[in-house]
């Protein structure tokens, strides 16, 4: 062991627990993804992948394709985040977003993808947390999961 690392072991002596990145618990998450059209929804799951950051890992993805099936989910099962598209056709992820957080107690961190970059005030008003604008970037997509991963999601 190297005098950085003993002396790392033994930072908790102080009372000072140290931790380093590469001590960090990796985050695993259950993401809900929402979208009617499956292009987006595949975009967005190969976009995220597997592993969206060094100590964030998607465990499971569950996809629905209406409003009715997102809020059935919602109700009956736990997420860690959820992603929205707010171009999707009847009910959009916007307004989605809105009933969720103000009907779901305690609801998890919600991502909305916006038509444009200019429709960031439309998510500040559908009470996302996140919003990640068309056309995707996966750089975007992945750093808003990994952030509202790290933002207080359990490790499992």
């Amino acid at each position: 062991m190297t005098a950085s690392n003993d002396s790392a072991a033994q930072g908790t002596s102080t009372g000072i627990a140290t931790t380093t990145a590469a001590q960090r618990p990796v985050a695993r998450v259950s993401v809900l993804l929402y979208s009617d059209d499956y292009t987006t929804r595949d975009a967005v799951r190969a976009a995220v992948g597997r592993r969206p950051a060094k100590d964030v890992e998607v465990v499971r993805w569950h996809e629905c394709a209406t409003a009715d099936a997102v809020i059935s989910s919602v109700e009956s099962d736990r997420f860690d985040i959820i992603v929205l598209d707010g171009e999707a056709a009847k009910v959009g992820g916007l307004g989605l977003a809105r009933q969720l957080k103000n009907e779901i107690f305690e609801c998890p961190p919600i991502i909305v993808l916006t038509g444009r970059p200019q429709d960031s005030w439309l998510a500040a008003w559908s009470q996302a947390d996140l919003a990640v604008p068309h056309p995707l970037d996966p750089i975007a997509l992945t750093s808003a999961v990994a952030t509202l991963a790290r933002s207080g999601v359990p490790s499992a």
